[in-house]
């Protein structure tokens, strides 16, 4: 993904770290299917590799602070504190996550990363990467045709966004991940005629891009021809409401704001159709402690200064300020009762016999001292 860095590996010896963190991720799919089709062989080869990925992406691809974007054919870096340009990519912190393939120390200061230098609540966007490129000697490729700020180079790029608010479900942050929801839904860019003034194109459809740069700040790109509509579709439902299927079972996992009490689904399953209310049901009010996420790792650098983004681990004070009642929530349950039937576990298996079902579905959420996952 991002093909405007063309550069990058032209010889055939560079290396994106993001993808690794993809390659990651489709391995583990692919050795939960083999076992499903009966090829435990090219399971455990699957399982082999992506341990041995995970050791190389953990070895060399964190930066003291962030995972780095990728490696030039000469070896050296891309998306690192030691860049004058592109210092932190986006992709790779929100993969890092979403792929499980980080530990959990680095998940979380990743993401905080993220926070920190690329989300802009007052722009009401997310950069993909940050400086863009624009004076260096530094050649990823054509992403360099595109004006500071714009589309891919600084940009937001509306994939990447919707990845970064899937991360923060993942980790359970559920106020970050609501508050970069509202910032990317393109209907909050139409709320006013002075925001239409700004963003320029149509509020009821995903732009791929957003720019970042002035005087054109807030500026929706192209409409109508973007991949990014489907993520926000799987974000919204599957990331925040919680939905999950599969084969023919069905589980929530929700990740809501603590003040919504109960929403409703109405799931077609084949030709069947399954009406599920879900109640939320608070399991506490303690603050959460992320622990070990507030860590400094073995061997990472200390803090230092390069251009404008902050290099080295973040610090448990800095860690604190981003931590609230609303955090890191990781301990979610589920008691389903189908047509009046309780039902054991935490999972509903769907049959196809074209007869309305209505479920009710109560979710336990309790902050959990400890790191999430």
């Amino acid at each position: 993904w991002n093909d405007g860095m063309d550069k990058v590996g032209e010889k055939g010896q560079g290396e994106s770290v993001w993808l690794g963190f993809f390659q990651f991720d489709v391995l583990k799919q692919f050795a939960d299917l083999a076992r499903i089709y009966g090829d435990p062989s090219f399971a455990q080869r699957c399982d082999n590799e992506a341990a041995q990925l995970q050791q190389n992406l953990d070895a060399n691809g964190w930066d003291g602070a962030w995972y780095r974007r990728a490696y030039f054919d000469d070896g050296s870096p891309l998306g690192s504190s030691t860049n004058p340009e592109c210092q932190i990519d986006s992709i790779s912190q929100s993969w890092s996550v979403l792929s499980g393939a980080a530990n959990s120390v680095r998940a979380h200061t990743a993401m905080r990363a993220v926070d920190k230098y690329l989300v802009r609540r007052d722009d009401r966007l997310i950069q993909l990467l940050d400086p863009p490129f624009e004076h260096s000697d530094l050649n990823p490729g054509y992403i360099r045709g595109y004006p500071s700020g714009v589309r891919e180079n600084g940009g937001q790029y509306t994939h990447a966004a919707i990845w970064a608010a899937m991360a923060f479900a993942k980790l359970g942050d559920r106020r970050r991940t609501w508050d970069l929801l509202q910032l990317i839904n393109p209907i909050n860019h139409g709320c006013s005629a002075g925001d239409i003034a700004v963003y320029k194109v149509e509020p009821y459809v995903v732009a791929a891009d957003v720019y970042a740069v002035s005087p054109h700040v807030g500026r929706g790109g192209w409409t109508w021809y973007t991949g990014s509509s489907g993520w926000m579709y799987r974000l919204i439902l599957e990331s925040l409401l919680g939905l999950r299927v599969e084969a023919d079972q069905l589980s929530l996992a929700p990740c809501l704001p603590p003040d919504w009490n109960t929403y409703t689904l109405h799931y077609r399953y084949r030709s069947t159709m399954y009406h599920i209310t879900v109640i939320q049901e608070d399991g506490g009010n303690e603050e959460p402690d992320i622990g070990a996420g507030n860590a400094d790792m073995p061997g990472d650098a200390p803090e230092q200064t390069w251009g404008d983004v902050q290099a080295g681990v973040v610090t448990d004070s800095e860690a604190k300020t981003m931590t609230d009642t609303n955090a890191f929530v990781v301990d979610c349950k589920c008691h389903f009762v189908i047509d009046g039937v309780e039902q054991k576990g935490e999972k509903i298996r769907l049959v196809d016999d074209q007869k309305p079902h209505t479920v009710m579905a109560r979710i336990f959420v309790a902050p959990t001292r400890g790191a999430a996952t």
